[in-house]
C-alpha cells in the first residue's frame, strides 16, 4: 500500500488523523473485532494530540519572540547611530578609538594607504580557569612584543566552538573583541564554555584604517 494516501502537512494530518481513529473503532466495532487492538493506536493519537498544539504554541510564541526581538533590535540601532555619529566626528576622537569602538575609520583624502603587510602571531596562555592569555608579536620578528611600525595595535576576533563542531576558518564568522595595542590581550569565558574550544583570529591594523592579511587561526581549549 503507499503510503502518500497519509497527508504531509501537520493540520491536514491532524484533521485526517481524528477522522480516521474514529472511522477504524467503529469498522472495528462493527465487525465485532477486539478493540483493545487499537489500543497502541490511541496511545499514539493521544501522544499525538498532547504533541502537536504544543508545536503550534511553541511556533506561534517563538514567532512573537522573533517580532519582539526585531523591534528592539531596531530601537537599539536607533540609538546607536547618532552616539556613533557623534562620537566619529568628535574633534579628538582617534582612529584607534575608532577601531576599538567599531568605527568606520577614514581613508585620508586623495587615496588609501597601504596596509600592514605582515601577520600577527598569537601564543595563547591557559593556565587560568576560563580564562585565555593571548601574547601577540609579529611573524617578522616572532620573539619580540613590539607590533610592527605604523600600527595602531592588533584586531582579534574569537568564536568558542563545541566539542565535534568545525574550526571556523572565515574572519566574518568570529567576533570582535578588541584591538589591543600593547601585545596583549585577555580572553574571558563564561562558565558554560569550560571544554569548548576558542578560536582566535588577528590582524595589523595601519593608520587610516589601512588592515593587514588575517594570522593564521590560532585555537585552544578552555580550562573548566
Amino acid at each position: 500500500m503507499s503510503r502518500n494516501y497519509i497527508p504531509r502537512p501537520d493540520g491536514d494530518f491532524a484533521a485526517y488523523a481524528a477522522n480516521f481513529v474514529s472511522a477504524v473503532a467503529d469498522f472495528y466495532s462493527t465487525q465485532g473485532l477486539d478493540s483493545d487492538l487499537l489500543i497502541p493506536l490511541k496511545n499514539a493519537r493521544d501522544a499525538w494530540d498532547d504533541a502537536y498544539p504544543a508545536h503550534v504554541a511553541a511556533q506561534a510564541a517563538a514567532e512573537s519572540a522573533r517580532q519582539t526581538k526585531d523591534q528592539a533590535r531596531r530601537a537599539f540601532e536607533s540609538e546607536m547611530r547618532p552616539v556613533a555619529n557623534f562620537v566619529q566626528n568628535f574633534p579628538k576622537t582617534l582612529d584607534s578609538d575608532r577601531a576599538t569602538i567599531g568605527l568606520t575609520i577614514k581613508q585620508p583624502t586623495g587615496g588609501v594607504s597601504s596596509g600592514p603587510t605582515t601577520r600577527p602571531v598569537a601564543q595563547i596562555e591557559v593556565g587560568t580557569r576560563l580564562q585565555h592569555t593571548i601574547r601577540i608579536s609579529d611573524e617578522s620578528t616572532p620573539t619580540k612584543k613590539a607590533r610592527p611600525k605604523n600600527t595602531l595595535g592588533a584586531e582579534l576576533r574569537a568564536a568558542l566552538v563545541s566539542p565535534g563542531e568545525a574550526i571556523p576558518l572565515d574572519p566574518e564568522a568570529l567576533r570582535y573583541i578588541a584591538l589591543t595595542t600593547n601585545g596583549t590581550a585577555t580572553a574571558n569565558y563564561p562558565a558554560d564554555a569550560g571544554g569548548k574550544t576558542a578560536v582566535y583570529m588577528l590582524r595589523w591594523i595601519g593608520p587610516r584604517g589601512a588592515v593587514g592579511p588575517w594570522s593564521d587561526v590560532a585555537t585552544a581549549t578552555v580550562a573548566a
